[in-house]
């Protein structure tokens, strides 16, 4: 558990590393591309097509360390009125069917990054990125959510068993 802990929260650190660099990204190529429109009247398309192109790998690696601090999207009406231990089991069955959903989207993620990358197409863009690039963030992600939800549900059944 200890190792699957660090390995978390290791991956957890680079996801919002990563997040906070390609917000820098997304707002220095829009000041940019402002600034050069400002400046000499035209523009580079590259400047504007960035921040679109890099927004899955602002989401989707997020997604596990979301989950892991409670910042995910949520309805909270029932805590107020569930006991701890009944708090407990329905976040095990949250937890159960994220992992499972992770799963199942980590190998379509896979699928579909393998597809575009023997495909070998490129996006439509000034800068050539290729789109397995950007696919590839799927499976990224929802690894490191699997991950996570595999934490939280051992960390879920040790407070229902009294260990922790």
């Amino acid at each position: 558990m200890r190792a699957l802990r660090a390995i978390n929260n290791l991956l957890a650190k680079a996801a919002i590393s990563l997040a906070m660099f390609i917000v820098f990204l997304m707002v220095a190529a829009l000041a940019l591309s402002a600034t050069t429109r400002f400046i000499t009247g035209t523009g580079f398309a590259w400047f504007i097509e960035l921040p679109p192109v890099m927004v899955s790998w602002l989401v989707f690696p997020l997604l596990g360390p979301l989950l892991k601090q409670g910042q995910h999207i949520k309805v909270d009406f029932l805590s107020h009125y569930l006991s701890h231990k009944s708090k407990n089991i329905i976040g095990t069955i949250v937890n159960l069917i994220a992992l499972i959903s992770a799963c199942v989207f980590f190998k379509a993620g896979v699928d579909a990054t393998t597809m575009y990358y023997n495909l070998g197409q490129m996006m439509e863009l000034e800068i050539n990125i290729p789109i397995w690039w950007m696919f590839l963030a799927f499976p990224v992600g929802f690894l490191i959510l699997a991950l996570t939800s595999l934490e939280l549900i051992i960390d879920n059944l040790k407070k229902l068993s009294g260990k922790e």
